[in-house]
């Protein structure tokens, strides 16, 4: 399953938000069940950037948040996401 979280970020605010983001990612690759993960920016709203996550199952994305040190450095992160429905299960695998 994958997760798509998005981010209103303003141009000046990027490099402090991709240390962050880095730190997030970091964290929830220790976990069980994490496969992947990147960053990007819209090709058409530089402001709107998102992060890409995969897991092998929506049970493994959820336990993973649960961890002290992911509600440290990545759950108030993922908080600033914008508020929408996040995860995807694939359907074309």
């Amino acid at each position: 399953m994958f997760v798509v979280i998005r981010f209103r970020v303003g141009e000046a605010e990027q490099a402090q938000f991709a240390e962050r983001v880095q730190v997030a990612i970091d964290v929830l690759s220790q976990q069980k069940g994490f496969v992947s993960a990147r960053v990007g920016r819209n090709v058409d709203d530089p402001e709107l950037l998102a992060l890409d996550l995969e897991f092998v199952n929506v049970g493994s994305y959820r336990r993973a948040l649960s961890p002290y040190d992911v509600k440290v450095a990545a759950v108030p992160l993922l908080s600033e996401a914008i508020d929408e429905p996040t995860a995807y299960e694939d359907l074309l695998t």
